[in-house]
């Protein structure tokens, strides 16, 4: 389980700390508003001058409900999820050490405690604003049962960092044990048949019993290839899935920033445009005013003129 007491280091492990802090509450939050507050989030640590930390964020990828609602367990519900683990490592231990007795009880608690956790999930899902639907709580169940068979799966459930739902790997135990075969009346001997004749059947009986086994191995071989296929054709549907939503992510991001950018774009142009009218205007104005003063320049040049004429023709007394 992750660790909670909320101690603080050195000022790296304070960013680092801080960083899967950040990282807890983004694979908690809903899926629907995972981006925003990724992009939230990377903006501040960036804003702080912690590149790495934002890089970090940045990497995180959205989880699918299935898995959200199993970080939900690990985050909401940390008492029931150790004992969840504890359980899954005694299961494999007695599966390992073929306990028949421990692995039938463990089992059956196997069966209880998974029912229990999905719908524990899915009530923090609902009480979220997250529905899930019914493959939503399969995916969930899957997940819960790939934790109790693969130490890998539960040491990444534990961590509450999940992206995509687990899947059990196909060597679990089932769960039951093969019943000892009831005790059968023994029947009258018959009549031993010649000892040629008896050879003959017991080799023919063995070689029946040796095509019937190899038919089986052969069909077991055949869905074991299938089962792998159908395995990965999932993995690479779910991944293709996250890499196509990831991509919407990163279009619709640049899409906002785009319309931010026109939107400074058309302010800056409707700016420019007062500017450049109120330039305009106190161009007329100033070509009015030299026109004005040219006229006025000329007539008082003119006045000059007519008076200085006078002054010279005129009679002297």
């Amino acid at each position: 389980m992750r660790r909670e007491d909320g101690h603080r280091g050195a000022d790296g492990d304070h960013d680092a700390e801080s960083v899967e802090s950040v990282l807890d509450e983004l694979y908690t939050t809903p899926p629907s508003d995972f981006v925003p507050r990724r992009t939230e989030h990377a903006a501040a640590a960036r804003a702080a001058g912690r590149g790495e930390d934002a890089r970090r964020i940045r990497a995180a990828r959205r989880p699918t409900l299935a898995a959200w609602a199993a970080n939900l367990l690990t985050r909401f519900r940390p008492e029931e999820s150790r004992r969840f683990l504890d359980l899954g490592q005694a299961l494999r231990e007695a599966y390992r050490t073929l306990d028949a007795d421990g692995l039938k009880e463990l089992s059956a608690q196997r069966r209880s405690v998974v029912s229990a956790l999905s719908r524990q999930a899915a009530e923090l899902a609902d009480e979220a604003g997250h529905r899930l639907s019914e493959a939503a709580r399969r995916e969930v169940e899957s997940t819960l049962q790939a934790v109790l068979a693969d130490p890998d799966s539960a040491a990444r459930w534990a961590g509450g960092h999940l992206e995509g739902a687990l899947t059990p790997p196909s060597e679990f135990p089932s769960g039951t044990v093969p019943a000892e075969p009831a005790p059968r009346e023994r029947p009258s001997r018959p009549k031993a048949p010649p000892p040629g004749r008896a050879k003959d059947e017991l080799a023919e009986r063995r070689r029946k019993r040796q095509e019937e086994l190899t038919r089986a191995e052969q069909a077991a071989e055949r869905a074991a290839r299938q089962a792998r296929d159908r395995r990965a054709e999932h993995a690479d549907a779910d991944a293709s899935l996250r890499r196509t939503g990831d991509e919407l992510d990163r279009a619709r991001e640049e899409m906002s920033a785009a319309e931010q950018r026109l939107r400074q774009a058309r302010q800056e142009l409707q700016r420019a445009e007062r500017e450049q009218r109120e330039l305009e205007e106190r161009e007329r104005a100033a070509a009015h005013a030299l026109d004005r003063a040219e006229r006025e320049a000329q007539a008082a040049a003119q006045k000059v003129n007519r008076l200085a004429g006078r002054a010279k023709s005129g009679p002297i007394e």
